[in-house]
């Protein structure tokens, strides 16, 4: 859940750059964010979404959280369907405690 799992061998010097830089943000919620959404899709972005994840990436990190997590509203500017495909997407942490999500049947 914290790092990453996926080999970066099979991609190209941009998306492994990419994807190491989505696991090394400024605060370990964005980390787990777009580093878990970084290795779900990053081999299938076309080159038009890796610069669209570059200009997510130049965000500050404190404002993506409240906006991936819905405590704001994000900006007109990051309605872009990458960036709602990032938010859509589900990481295994609690939002608000910031813990693994536990299997609740206890197994």
């Amino acid at each position: 859940m914290t790092g990453l799992i996926r080999t970066s061998a099979d991609l190209d010097p941009r998306r492994r750059r990419i994807l190491y830089r989505c696991w090394h943000r400024g605060i370990r919620e964005m980390d787990l964010v777009l580093g878990q959404f970084a290795e779900a899709e990053i081999a299938d972005l076309s080159d038009a979404e890796l610069d669209e994840l570059e200009r997510i990436m130049r965000e500050d990190d404190h404002d993506l959280l409240r906006w991936v997590t819905g405590a704001e509203n994000p900006p007109e500017r990051m309605a872009v369907p990458l960036f709602a495909r990032v938010c859509a997407y589900s990481p295994d942490f609690d939002p608000v405690t910031h813990e693994p999500l536990q299997d609740l049947s206890g197994k």
